[in-house]
């Protein structure tokens, strides 16, 4: 696995790095949030995949790759029509995008899924709602409401439960107290620590399964990423952002239709 980060200031101005595809979708797109974060996650996309393959980072190279999305949501990369062969997942938060690279899923079944958030206050009423009882203690342990230990956990907790989610690929169609994520804090030198998300959900077709993953922390990111095989932690792509110096970002309200 490979993974690579990039933030709004780097995303060219204007169309030429999109395929015509994607260019139209994007022009479709009436509010400046999604539009940007559309845009956001296509550069992060395009920019690891050719990353992957040792392109030149050229707009000409860029349009080539084009980043589409399955009947369900799941990104997937094409070039010339033909499918890749590549496992990707996609995540944004707060003007950052992250691309998550791996090898070929079974088709509709994919294997990864990546999840970035930032540290921000997260309610008592939140854990309580989206959170499982086991999940509701660890926040706790972490501080009380307010402190950073607790919005740390409850961060931490939510992304890890978006990227099995994406594993599955229901994403947040389905209930979070589906999944329960279990953390190890302990980091490693390459700042990755393990998680582990499981299924929880009575009578669920896959009802018991384990998915295991990684997290780490970046600034005021989070980056979490679950898989359906145990895996060494991605490597980091060459010439992506360092989130660890990214500011979170909202400049979508300063302008909340799109031109």
């Amino acid at each position: 696995m490979h993974w690579l980060a990039v933030t709004e200031a780097q995303v060219p101005a204007g169309t030429a790095w999109l395929s015509p595809v994607e260019a139209a979708r994007a022009a479709g797109m009436r509010f400046t949030k999604r539009r940007s974060e559309y845009r956001l996650r296509r550069y992060a996309g395009k920019r690891a995949v050719s990353a992957q393959l040792r392109w030149d980072l050229d707009e000409g190279s860029l349009a080539a790759v084009e980043v589409l999305n399955r009947p369900g949501g799941a990104p997937y990369a094409v070039v010339a029509g033909a499918d890749l062969g590549l496992d990707i997942s996609l995540t944004d938060r707060a003007g950052a995008a992250v691309c998550l690279v791996g090898p070929a899923g079974t088709m509709g079944h994919g294997t990864l899924g990546v999840d970035l958030e930032i540290v921000e206050p997260r309610s008592a009423g939140f854990v309580a709602d989206y959170l499982t009882a086991s999940e509701q203690v660890w926040v706790r342990e972490g501080g009380p409401v307010g402190s950073i230990g607790w919005d740390v956990r409850a961060n931490l907790l939510w992304s890890a439960k978006e990227s099995a989610l994406k594993v599955l690929r229901v994403g947040l169609r389905a209930d979070t107290r589906w999944v329960q994520v279990q953390v190890s804090t302990e980091l490693r030198p390459d700042g990755w620590a393990p998680l582990q998300v499981q299924l929880v959900e009575p009578g669920h077709a896959a009802s018991g399964e384990v998915f295991p993953g990684w997290w780490r922390r970046d600034g005021a990111y989070l980056l979490t990423l679950a898989a359906r095989h145990t895996a060494e932690p991605p490597a980091l792509l060459a010439g992506g952002a360092d989130l660890a110096h990214a500011r979170p970002a909202h400049s979508w309200l300063t302008q909340p239709l799109a031109e």
